[in-house]
């Protein structure tokens, strides 16, 4: 699993546009898709809401990636 670092100016950021700012997806309308086909984890919990509000301190789990999310 390929671990990154993800730091953000302000926070929170919806789950559905932090997948499409990292381009683990190609569009919003697949971010959101994915998220509601429950293949999205955040804290190690199954989340399907699209507009879920990630904060510093956050990890996000999709396919082989593992994003943890600072504040900058």
């Amino acid at each position: 699993m390929e671990s990154r670092t993800v730091t953000i100016r302000e926070e929170p950021v919806e789950l559905f546009k932090l997948l499409k700012m990292e381009n683990l997806v190609c569009s919003g309308g697949e971010a959101k898709f994915v998220i509601a086909e429950g293949m999205v984890r955040v804290n190690e919990e199954v989340e399907v809401r699209k507009r879920r509000k990630i904060y510093g301190g956050d990890k996000v789990l999709f396919q082989d990636y593992c994003l943890k999310v600072v504040l900058e």
